[in-house]
């Protein structure tokens, strides 16, 4: 995995029902692999995980990131499915 700087990192936390989350675009790029495979780990592996762990945004919460983020908005027909995770990193659950 490459080292990625604190100030990257903290850039793509966002804070969404009064929870601080990153996309999961986001955490699956910190991690090397496709968004689409982090997510089927964690619906696989659902019970590894707590049931708040993760989120889909509403539309409002859709737009309110579009509206505030550069990088959203050069791609926004992949908001759409957009899942949310708590910020609290994976191996410190």
């Amino acid at each position: 995995m490459k080292k990625v700087s604190d100030k990257y990192l903290f850039s793509k936390i966002h804070t969404i029902r009064n929870q601080r989350v990153m996309l999961d675009k986001d955490l699956a790029q910190f991690y090397g692999i496709p968004t689409k495979i982090l997510n089927q780990a964690i619906k696989r592996n659902k019970s590894r995980f707590p049931i708040d762990f993760m989120f889909q945004l509403s539309r409002e919460e859709e737009n309110s990131l579009l509206e505030s983020s550069e990088t959203l908005v050069q791609k926004p027909q992949r908001l759409r499915s957009q899942i949310v995770t708590l910020e609290t990193p994976v191996s410190n659950r």
